[in-house]
Parts: C-alpha cells; structure tokens; sequence
C-alpha cells in the first residue's frame, strides 16, 4: 500500500500543522495532533478530486518511507 508522506509540525503556539511534499498546496491546521491530521486526510481527498474534476493529473506518491532523525 502506498499513500503520501504528511508532515506534521508544530507551532509556536502549541497547535499542529501538517503539508505534504508531493502535494504543493494542501495543507491543514488545527489546535490538536489528531484534529489535524484528520483535517489533511480530507484535506486530501478533496485536493485529488479536484484534481480529478479539472482533468489535472494525480500526482503519484513519491515517498518510500518517512522517519525522523534525532539532533545531534
């Protein structure tokens, strides 16, 4: 199963941001990490059937895995 990379921030304020590389444009945002990452679900199911509505390509997902690297 593929899908796309989401990467989820946060802010200075304490709330969540999320955007995806493969998917300039779609983004969400929200005060909790699970209010926000079920935004940029819709988010992009939205973004591909409007995709699919203009007759504009989908975008394959380019990613084979995410990780986070810890700071030195």
């Amino acid at each position: 199963m593929s899908g796309y990379v989401v990467v989820v921030e946060r802010d200075d304020s304490g709330g969540y941001s999320t955007w995806s590389p493969d998917l300039p444009g779609c983004v969400a945002a929200a005060a909790g990490y699970d209010e926000c990452v079920r935004l940029m679900t819709e988010a992009i199911d939205l973004h591909l059937a409007g995709l699919r509505a203009d007759g504009d390509p989908v975008p394959p997902p380019t990613a084979l895995a995410a990780l986070v690297v810890p700071a030195a």
